[in-house]
């Protein structure tokens, strides 16, 4: 083995907040890493000071004299004129048209789907996810000895992901990944570093036996981490209990484990909560008959559908990015038309529906009082939680709950929605990518809180251990016209993938079509883009606002990491906009 990397007690602040304090570690060759901890804990922070990216208070950081090191990171930018092949191929000193003969970067742009962009496309045109998934390609073209990665899979789908921890298990390299994906740290990492309190803790092992190690820990806790323990019980009793666990602990450790969760009950009474949801909901829930529904650009998506979902149900929806998940879950939610057939819903149902567009909320009203508004007190299963009770439980501490809504990052505010709709009490609960922004401690806490909520339930979700861990049945789009029903979950669904692709070559790019367009389009257009112009024009005075509000608060450590939070995603907000703003202009010269 061979030392890549070393820290020797370093120290990283900011302001007041330390989220490094005397850490050494090290990486070596053949060390596949994943990084976990709470939001704002220090993840990224740890991963940047390892590579460079920042440098530290105190301490010493050393890189081997040889190492071969590729970054992607949140913080990446991209120069919007450069073209996907400038940014992947040319660094290599290939030719845009040599890439098809380098299997490697054959692989790479097929796995990550970059070659459906076309290698000509300028970045600048490309979208956040699109742009992201360019970096990770970018880094993975090259011969390495250590790649760092951070939350590689939040712009990627099931298959995507499948393929990236394939990729990376395949190579002859090093790996430190920050992720929240609970099965991608599970299969591809041999040791993980839980950072929190200025500490790096390390451990043999993925996700499971971080678990593990955690359940442990926390039978030695005092009472303000016991609901910490449960919900570390909980997991490991569900891990132990499920598929054969991913382990490299010793016999004996294993054994100890299967004594520690000897008490647990399953996570959730399959029985109890459809009889209690039967009481609630009645016979009929939502169902769709005999129903056609159309893409918004008129492709088919389904046709002669018909899906009657029961009571107490818990449905996994997947498929990959475009297959139309989320108009399906509109129609089921009789949000979008149906082209044919007809929708039924019950008259008990109360519908709850986490959209990925965030609530237009007004953005004085405090955090606590935005879900106060929907309802003080709710009830899951047999426990009922006040507003902050809820809130706190989904990541808010009780001073953050007194914070004004437009002072959130847009992960906060993606937890924010969320709260709002389980205070909603619905009996039918819509989930489209609820693991957006929540980390792991989050996660299980959403987890936990579905394991005691009686109702049907839809979700959509790229993070396959969300929908194997809360789904009792799992369906796919493929394309193909119909729903269909996978008995073996999500491993069915990548083998019939992986079949579909064998049998069907991937398209060659085809140009866009050179048809005039219509003065109504024009007009569409038109209000289109000046509507982004009216949103860039308010994002720049908010992000110039909360610049502004960050030079008043130099000395406020608390203040600057929110304020830091909000400029970041203002300038994310921005890219956005003004992406958008490009593209619009060019199809109305087009």
């Amino acid at each position: 083995m061979v030392n890549l990397i070393n820290l020797e007690n370093v120290d990283k602040s900011f302001g007041l907040k330390t989220l490094l304090h005397k850490v050494s570690l090290g990486v070596q060759s053949g060390d596949r890493i994943g990084v976990v901890g709470i939001n704002g804990g220090g993840k990224t922070t740890l991963i940047e000071v390892l590579t460079g990216v920042e440098q530290p208070d105190a301490g010493r950081v050393s890189h081997n004299s040889s190492l071969r090191m590729a970054v992607v990171t949140q913080r990446m930018q991209l120069t919007g004129t450069d073209t996907i092949a400038d940014v992947v191929v040319a660094p290599l000193g290939l030719q845009t048209y040599e890439w098809a003969s380098n299997a490697r970067v054959r692989e790479v742009l097929h796995g990550l789907g970059i070659e459906r962009l076309g290698l000509d496309t300028q970045v600048g045109q490309l979208s956040g996810g699109e742009q992201r998934r360019v970096n990770l390609a970018a880094a993975l073209v090259r011969e390495l000895d250590l790649v760092v990665l951070d939350e590689p899979t939040n712009h990627l789908d099931i298959e995507g992901v499948q393929w990236l921890a394939d990729h990376l298990l395949s190579r002859k390299l090093s790996v430190v990944v920050v992720t929240h994906d609970r099965w991608f740290l599970d299969t591809v990492a041999t040791r993980t570093w839980e950072v929190h309190d200025g500490q790096v803790d390390a451990y043999e092992g993925g996700y499971n036996d971080w678990i593990f190690a955690r359940a442990e820990r926390s039978r030695q806790a005092d009472a303000m981490e016991q609901r910490r323990q449960n919900l570390a019980r909980k997991e490991l009793a569900w891990l132990r209990r499920g598929a054969p666990a991913r382990t490299s602990k010793p016999r004996y450790r294993i054994d100890a484990a299967e004594a520690l969760i000897a008490a647990v009950p399953p996570p959730r009474d399959k029985v109890e909560l459809m009889a209690f949801s039967r009481q609630r909901q009645g016979r009929i829930v939502v169902e769709l008959e005999d129903a056609r529904i159309d893409t918004p650009d008129g492709r088919p998506l389904v046709d002669d559908l018909t899906w009657r979902l029961g009571p107490g149900e818990r449905i996994g929806l997947v498929g990959v990015n475009g297959s139309g998940k989320t108009t399906l879950l509109r129609a089921l939610a009789g949000e979008y038309p149906l082209a044919a057939g007809r929708r039924i819903e019950g008259r008990t149902v109360r519908l709850g529906w986490l959209r990925q567009e965030l609530d237009d909320l007004d953005p004085d009203m405090r955090l606590l009082d935005a879900v106060e508004e929907v309802a003080s007190y709710v009830q899951l299963g047999k426990k009922e939680l006040s507003a902050a009770q809820l809130a706190e439980r989904l990541g808010f501490s009780p001073k953050r709950q007194r914070t004004p809504i437009k002072d959130l990052s847009g992960g906060e505010r993606r937890r924010l929605q969320l709260t709002r709709v389980l205070m909603s009490e619905p009996n039918v609960l819509l989930l489209d990518e609820p693991t957006n922004d929540l980390d792991i401690d989050t996660l299980q806490e959403l987890e936990s809180l579905l394991d005691n909520w009686a109702g049907t339930l839809v979700v959509i979700s790229h993070d396959r251990y969300l929908i194997e861990r809360i789904a009792d049945s799992t369906w796919a789009l493929f394309g193909d016209g119909k729903l269909t029903n996978l008995p073996g979950g999500i491993d069915d669904y990548l083998k019939r993938r992986h079949a579909i692709a064998a049998r069907t070559p991937a398209p060659e790019p085809k140009p866009e079509s050179e048809k005039p367009r219509s003065g109504s389009e024009m007009r569409r257009l038109s209000k289109e883009m000046a509507a982004v112009e009216r949103k860039i024009a308010k994002t720049r005075d908010q992000l110039a606002a909360v610049e502004a509000d960050m030079a008043a608060y130099a000395t406020d450590m608390d203040q600057l990491v929110t304020l830091g939070a909000q400029a970041d995603e203002l300038k994310h907000q921005l890219d956005e906009l003004e992406t958008r703003w490009l593209e619009l202009g060019e199809q109305l010269e087009g």
